[in-house]
């Protein structure tokens, strides 16, 4: 996972780009911080899938009918 510090200067820099532009330094580091953010995201949500199984409903056990 990404560290806060990190999320917090990607914001920055975003909220900097709207607001007056950024240098060419900043957009070089805006990219490798997006690209670090999106790693660490596919990363997250490829174990999260992986870790998902798939019940078909005809597999399930019957259910207790409430009384």
């Amino acid at each position: 996972m990404l560290s806060p510090e990190k999320l917090a200067r990607i914001n920055e820099l975003a909220r900097k780009s709207r607001t007056e532009g950024l240098t060419q330094a900043e957009k070089d580091e805006q990219t490798l911080l997006r690209s670090a953010y999106l790693e660490s995201f596919r990363a997250q949500f490829k174990d999260m899938l992986d870790h998902i199984t798939v019940v078909d409903a005809d597999e399930m056990p019957p259910q207790d009918e409430p009384n």
